[in-house]
């Protein structure tokens, strides 16, 4: 392979940095060459190598965890880096990993699916050397978040955030997060926000838009409105009727919730989204922005700590 000549060449940081850069750029060819442990991360390389694996059987998608996994986990470190100070004053504490409360099993099991062993009569043993326990804090949880997140053909980059920034949220204090995706039908993943990389190994991108569809769905999971942040990420290109939309959003914002819509980014940063639809959105009573993982992460913060809407 033509990598192996490069790194004779140039070197092994040169040769990952150059299959790193090809990969992102739509070469699947190269992905199966790539070293976790010394490429370079990036949501555009996390975006085509988690579009290559969803095509693949489950044999060949297991050779490229470690490289997912390695990626997922170096994103979520860097961005819970920059939230965390927008987050600061949230000081009940939520222990995860210190015993104090129920064993939270479902947890507890997929923190642990590397320490699986196959017996002799072939059944599989799982070790919980990493218990996950329920703590009093997190069932005392008073605000909710629902992230509900197209998953329509365009919105692979916005997935990746909304899945890393969930898993970091999903962690505050004194917050509970729900994770939904829309196209043509919802899909709650609200049990995989601690494991960003069985989330996005389980999105299904692709399909039709239908935002009142997730909306609806939401809605349902509301309980006290006006302590529940209701965040959609989306392009708006409505797939239904706007008006059905439109209704769907008037009832949320006239029972209190705090709604919000975060434009679609593409990788660079650009905003992609219907404008026409927005402003119909905003004129509704949801505010629509172009906001970075920081600025969504504020405004969650703002609102835990009592600011006015």
């Amino acid at each position: 392979h033509w990598s192996e000549d490069l790194e004779a060449l140039f070197g092994a940081d040169i040769r990952e940095e150059v299959l790193g850069r090809a990969a992102a750029r739509g070469r699947t060819d190269v992905i199966d060459h790539l070293d976790p442990d010394s490429v370079r991360p990036s949501v555009e390389l996390l975006s085509a190598v988690l579009s290559l694996a969803r095509g693949m059987p489950e044999q060949r998608i297991a050779r490229l965890r470690p490289l997912v996994k390695r990626l997922i986990e170096e994103l979520a470190r860097e961005l819970a880096a920059r939230l965390r100070p927008a987050l600061t004053g949230l000081t009940t504490p939520r222990p995860s990993r210190r015993p104090g409360g129920r064993l939270d099993l479902p947890r507890t099991l997929r923190a642990n699916l590397a320490h699986s062993r196959r017996l002799e009569d072939g059944t599989v043993r799982i070790v919980p050397e990493r218990p996950v326990f329920r703590t009093r804090a997190a069932e005392q949880s008073d605000w909710r978040l629902i992230l509900v997140v197209d998953v329509s053909a365009s919105m692979e980059s916005s997935v990746i955030w909304s899945a890393l920034t969930a898993a970091v949220l999903g962690g505050a204090p004194m917050l509970s997060a729900h994770f939904l995706t829309f196209s043509t039908r919802v899909v709650d993943l609200t049990d995989r926000i601690d494991d960003p990389l069985s989330l996005l190994l389980e999105v299904k991108v692709g399909g039709g838009t239908r935002i009142a569809a997730g909306l609806a769905h939401a809605r349902t999971l509301v309980t006290v409105p006006n302590r529940t942040l209701m965040v959609v990420v989306s392009d708006f290109e409505e797939g239904g009727a706007v008006d059905g939309l439109l209704t769907e959003v008037g009832s949320l914002v006239s029972s209190g919730v705090h709604l919000l819509g975060c434009a679609a980014l593409n990788g660079d940063g650009t905003p992609r989204y219907s404008v026409p639809v927005a402003r119909r959105l905003v004129a509704a009573g949801m505010p629509v922005a172009a906001l970075s993982p920081l600025s969504l992460a504020r405004w969650v913060g703002e609102r835990l700590r009592g600011a006015t809407r």
